[in-house]
């Protein structure tokens, strides 16, 4: 249900808001981890190697994918909103099509272009079978991994996050047992752990639809909601122009990952293959920060839709403090440990791939507080509606990321594509600091006075954080409505209905004997 962050310590009220975000995001993650668990423990390191030098390619399309099915429910948080339940079904239905349409594409454009793009990224001959495979498979289910996205993000809509939080955990469970089963007891090699994840993922999307149709009245269709959704190409159009910049944004930083992915492939199995196996373990890190940042978002915009710029000030401070003090404790794991935790994915037998991974780690995790600093900053940004500069420093991000790919994979080899992520995360930051700093001093003239409108706001998290969430924010002194209270006031309004009824009935004749 919706949750008010206008009230209590500013930390501690980001911070207990971006728990159940961090196990969201946490839960996406491990459908990463466990397959590169299983399949460098049961096939190998070169195995390995080819899962991960499908991730990139997978991250363009799937991530453009699923950013934009995100934004197909912002028309659906915005109506839920405003309390216009015919509006939450018609937008509902504009996204459910929408997604059908977008599946159909994907799967059957990326299932033939598959191979020949793993070729373009000079994916080592050795790498090249197992990874069209791998690749194949994950694409040939996009429409269990778009539908599970959509189905989650209108659920999200209407404020409930728990529910998706669930069937994420049993989709993620299901998969931890799937791949084990597929790989390595029935021996269907990396095309059982891509099938495994889509299969996991369609159990959920059948979750959802049970759920929608037992618990969740609001979003239930009919075929007059489908028929007028497709009889109305303004509603279609206005989804797209909100899901479509979405996706985009998610495919900016995985045009970064591909240059990354290219120079490492140049560099063979090796390299591939130890990069894979550390950036397992650093998603899990950065999943933190980034649900820090989100929370932050939702949390700058409910207090400047409040009128409260003081509260938006001590708490964007406050969790710069916040991230950074994490992001030191995050980087001190990493650096003590890091050989450690690489040694689960590729096992003890693996020296160079193991030291390779740790040398990857040490040099992000001794950098995290530029990217919790950049997560903060940039989620207070977007949630206060200033997109330009978020957008930029998106933008500069991606440049820096694969010059530094090029110039320094090309001059150091692999220890220098080491170095593409944290310089990425500190020329974003530049920008960020002093592009916040001026807002800050805005906001303080400001005082406490309410602005005079506030419009349906994306709230959005970087995408190397996977993860994306919808948010309206409103109006100052006008709560939003929810399911339970629509329930409510029907039940109420039955009530008053009977004691109308009873009111109006005459009253009984007094029984006369003959």
């Amino acid at each position: 249900m919706a949750h008010a962050l206008t009230s209590g310590r500013p930390w501690r009220v980001v911070l207990v808001f971006a728990i159940p975000l961090f196990v969201g995001n946490v839960v996406q993650q491990l459908y990463q981890v466990t397959d590169a668990f299983v399949v460098g423990r049961h096939l190998g390191v070169d195995a390995l190697a080819a899962v991960g030098s499908t991730g990139s390619l997978l991250f363009l399309l799937l991530g453009f994918a699923w950013g934009m099915t995100s934004g197909f429910a912002i028309p659906t948080a915005q109506a839920f909103g405003a309390g216009d339940l015919a509006a939450v079904r018609r937008s509902v239905a504009a996204g459910a099509i929408l997604t059908a349409a977008s599946s159909l594409v994907i799967t059957v454009g990326a299932v033939a272009l598959a191979r020949p793009a793993l070729e373009a990224l000079r994916t080592p001959a050795a790498l090249l079978d197992d990874a069209t495979t791998f690749a194949t498979v994950s694409f040939a289910g996009a429409a269990a991994t778009m539908f599970f996205n959509y189905l989650a993000a209108i659920i999200r809509a209407i404020g409930d996050s728990r529910t998706p939080l669930v069937f994420l955990v049993v989709s993620c469970v299901l998969n931890g047992a799937l791949v084990v089963g597929l790989v390595g007891f029935a021996g269907l090699g990396v095309g059982g752990a891509a099938l495994a994840t889509i299969t996991s993922q369609a159990v959920s999307v059948l979750l959802c639809v049970v759920h929608v149709r037992r618990r969740v009245p609001t979003l239930h269709l009919g075929r007059a909601d489908l028929r007028a959704a497709l009889r109305a190409p303004a509603e279609l159009a206005h989804h797209l122009r909100l899901g479509v910049p979405m996706g985009l944004q998610a495919s900016i930083i995985a045009i970064g990952t591909l240059t990354v992915q290219l120079k490492l492939n140049e560099l063979g199995a090796t390299a591939v293959a130890s990069y894979t196996a550390a950036t397992r373990v650093d998603s899990l890190a950065v999943a933190l920060l980034g649900s820090l940042g989100l929370a932050v978002s939702t949390y700058a915009a409910q207090n400047h839709g409040a009128g409260r710029p003081d509260r938006i000030r001590s708490g964007v401070v406050q969790s710069v403090a916040v991230a950074v003090v994490g992001s030191v404790v995050l980087g001190a794991v990493l650096v003590a440990f890091g050989s450690d935790l690489v040694e689960l994915f590729v096992g003890p037998g693996e020296p160079q791939v193991t030291s390779m991974a740790a040398h990857f780690l040490r040099v992000n995790g001794a950098l995290y507080s530029a990217l919790g600093v950049l997560f903060v900053l940039r989620g207070a940004l977007q949630g206060l509606g200033r997109t330009l500069v978020p957008t930029l420093s998106g933008i500069l991000e991606l440049v820096m990321r694969v010059g530094a790919a090029i110039v320094l994979g090309g001059a150091l080899g692999y220890s220098g594509i080491v170095w593409s992520n944290p310089l990425a995360w500190i020329g974003s930051v530049l920008l960020l600091v002093p592009a916040y700093v001026v807002c800050h001093r805005e906001l303080g003239r400001a005082g406490t006075a309410a602005p005079a409108t506030v419009d349906p706001a994306v709230l959005e998290a970087s995408a190397e954080a996977s993860l994306v969430a919808e948010a309206v924010v409103p109006q100052p002194g006008l709560p939003l409505e929810t399911e339970a209270s629509v329930q409510a006031h029907e039940k109420h309004a039955r009530v008053r209905r009977v004691h109308r009824v009873r009111r109006r009935r005459p009253a009984a004749r007094p029984r006369t004997r003959a």
